[in-house]
């Protein structure tokens, strides 16, 4: 199946590396010029001319902190300034700290609403008078299983990014005569550097090896095994295409069946 991504221009946030790099891979693969960010300059220059050398697609590195708003909008005006517009947003972030409801502090508090709710209003907002221009805009938001059911020690994550959620819904109904469609995609159990860290945290108060826990999180599974971050970016270059013309304000699970929940 043709995408007909070819031309289009893309931003995917927290692209050095996991479930971003994945996203931005598979963007180029099928044809579209990518800006990707995240913090480590080295990091994502390496992650940029790697996809760049195995698809040659035009990639744009900037490197900069998502979790503030000058830095998304300088992300924005720097990637309509080099590629002349914008078609798709994947809103990746790189996550809330690890902490417990009845312990997360203040600082982490703010830490995850920066990262993990007002980015993904920030990102949309920023990037919607450039989407508007072409009439044929996309969002993506990269959430987590966390919205469907509680995991240990990922509380904030599942507080935040519900609000997403219901972001993202009002959103898609406010812009979809726009051309503009706004969905969100739910990983678990893709085996990131970001699960890996919360898997060894897990590891840590079960007392079992990291091997041990990875091998729980596959046993909770429908599939039995635990996936790769691929796995949701073939789904993510889905919906950003014209093929996915009639598809707005859905939440979609990418986890191998982890989540049991019938909605």
């Amino acid at each position: 199946m043709d995408l007909e991504l070819k031309g289009k221009v893309a931003i995917v946030g927290g692209a050095s590396k996991g479930l971003g790099r994945a996203c931005a891979q598979v963007l180029a693969a099928e044809g579209a010029r990518v800006a990707v960010c995240s913090r480590t300059k080295a990091d994502l220059d390496k992650a940029a001319q790697e996809i760049h050398d195995t698809t040659g697609s035009d990639v744009f590195a900037f490197a900069g902190d998502l979790d503030t708003h000058d830095t998304i909008k300088a992300l924005i005006a720097a990637t309509v300034e080099r590629f002349g517009r914008l078609d798709i947003m994947v809103n990746n972030s790189g996550g809330p700290p690890l902490a417990r409801s009845n312990s997360a502090t203040e600082e982490q508090w703010a830490t995850a609403l920066d990262r993990s709710l007002l980015f993904f209003a920030r990102m949309s907002r920023e990037a919607l008078p450039h989407l508007k221009k072409n009439g044929a805009g996309r969002i993506i938001n990269v959430l987590a299983s966390t919205v469907y059911q509680p995991i240990p020690n990922l509380a904030l994550s599942g507080v935040t990014r519900m609000g997403v959620v219901a972001f993202a819904k009002s959103l898609a109904d406010e812009v979809g005569r726009d051309g503009i469609l706004v969905n969100n995609v739910c990983p678990g159990s893709l085996l990131s550097e970001r699960m890996l860290s919360n898997v060894t945290s897990r590891a840590k108060e079960l007392g079992i090896s990291v091997e041990a826990a990875l091998a729980q999180r596959a046993a909770e599974t429908a599939v039995g095994r635990v996936g790769d971050v691929m796995e949701m970016a073939y789904l993510v270059a889905f919906l950003a295409s014209s093929r996915a013309s009639y598809i707005t304000g859905t939440t979609m699970r990418v986890d191998g069946g982890l989540v049991r929940s019938l909605l």
